[in-house]
């Protein structure tokens, strides 16, 4: 897929999101790399457990208003590896939406296991 079309497909599902889950988010960026620093790329065939994205930031748990302003939080979307894991549009478009939501949740606070149950 062109990085044209993923961010697309990523801007489809951010606007998907629940009207409550969108209004939360405050100075956020979602940015596309292909792969994460000093990852080889993935070679087919051979599974094995991949980056998908990544929450950069502090989470809205740990913010405070006597914190200094820093630069926006982010989330970056590894699009080589959710491309990886996906066989087919439909099957990556979900894997985009779940990783969305999981790098999201951290932002919200919550650890991983925690996202596990969601």
């Amino acid at each position: 897929m062109t990085r044209e079309a993923f961010n697309q497909v990523v801007a489809e599902v951010m606007d998907s999101l629940p009207a409550e889950f969108r209004r939360r988010i405050r100075n956020v960026a979602v940015l596309v790399e292909n792969l994460p620093p000093h990852q080889k790329p993935p070679k087919a065939g051979k599974p094995r457990k991949l980056r998908l994205g990544l929450f950069h930031g502090v989470p809205m748990t740990h913010k405070s208003v006597f914190q200094l302003p820093g630069g926006p939080d982010y989330v970056v979307l590894y699009q080589k590896n959710l491309e990886a894991i996906s066989a087919n549009e439909a099957e990556l478009r979900e894997q985009i939406r779940r990783t969305v939501i999981h790098e999201f949740g951290h932002y919200f606070g919550m650890s991983e296991e925690q996202l596990k149950d969601v």
